[in-house]
């Protein structure tokens, strides 16, 4: 299976939300998220990942700030509070959710 970016912002533009679930395996699932000026998630229930596609800006990670650009990998666990600031316009990023509720414990 293959999804690229474009198309998976085409088909995240036909929906009214900033995220849309694009595949699914298993544990595995994999949206692509593209918030509007602010990014409202709260902390999920599983291991997330996100590998952004598009833009820049900061990633607040359990209290700890750092930047972010095109390709770069974010790791957060299950619980732990994060998100999105002072992204510009073009920001989208892929989304991993895996493994058990609770998120793995190694």
């Amino acid at each position: 299976m293959k999804i690229n970016p474009q198309e998976a912002l085409k088909k995240l533009a036909t929906q009214d939300s900033p995220f849309f679930t694009l595949f699914e395996h298993g544990t595995l699932s994999v949206e692509i998220y593209k918030p509007e000026k602010v990014d409202l998630q709260q902390p999920h229930t599983r291991d997330e990942v996100y590998v952004v596609v598009s833009g820049t800006g900061e990633f607040l990670n359990g209290g700890v700030r750092t930047t972010f650009g095109p390709g770069d990998f974010l790791f957060i666990p299950a619980g732990v509070e994060h998100r999105f600031e002072n992204f510009t316009d073009d920001f989208s990023t892929w989304v991993l959710f895996y493994g058990p509720e609770g998120g793995e414990k190694n």
